[in-house]
């Protein structure tokens, strides 16, 4: 499936989102609970949904099947004039292991890449294995010890020169 999606380039908050993104906050609070008596899915609307707008320097994207349903999705945001930060990345629950997630971030490498960015960085969360390895399988650099305690870390950072 993940060379048969098809890319919509959006919003956080258009309604073709919405699945995947009430889908990500109920997995976010439920791996991670309540973060200072706040729950965990607060982050994502930590940012508006402009800084994801190419007006801003970011991007949404959703990876839609043959049906017009997400199935994935990512987006960055810019930090400044060469580097972007990922955020979002995101594969529906019944769509994992095929490619997807892989396939959203080969998109928004390729979308820095056009805008002349060259270097991208992101975290995720320390209960969050599946992404580590998916972000060490397609040459991120961690910016902690992989061997230590991702916990006491907590945002595992990493970051990527294109």
């Amino acid at each position: 499936m993940a060379e048969s999606a098809r890319v919509v380039v959006t919003r956080p908050d258009d309604p073709l989102a919405a699945p995947l993104v009430e889908e990500l906050s109920r997995e976010y609070d439920e791996r991670y609970g309540l973060n200072d008596g706040i729950p965990s899915s607060a982050e994502l609307s930590r940012y508006p949904a402009e800084r994801f707008t190419e007006a801003e320097g970011g991007t949404f994207l959703l990876l839609v099947d043959a049906s017009g349903s997400p199935v994935a999705g990512g987006a960055f945001m810019r930090e400044d004039d060469s580097t972007v930060e990922v955020k979002r990345v995101w594969t529906d629950s019944g769509h994992r292991r095929q490619g997807l997630a892989r396939r959203v971030m080969t998109e928004l490498e390729a979308e820095a890449a056009r805008r002349g960015i060259r270097t991208i960085v992101l975290t995720t969360g320390a209960r969050q294995p599946e992404a580590v390895a998916l972000y060490i399988a397609l040459g991120y650099s961690p910016l902690f010890d992989l061997d230590g305690d991702w916990e006491r870390v907590s945002y595992l950072g990493f970051r990527k020169d294109l």
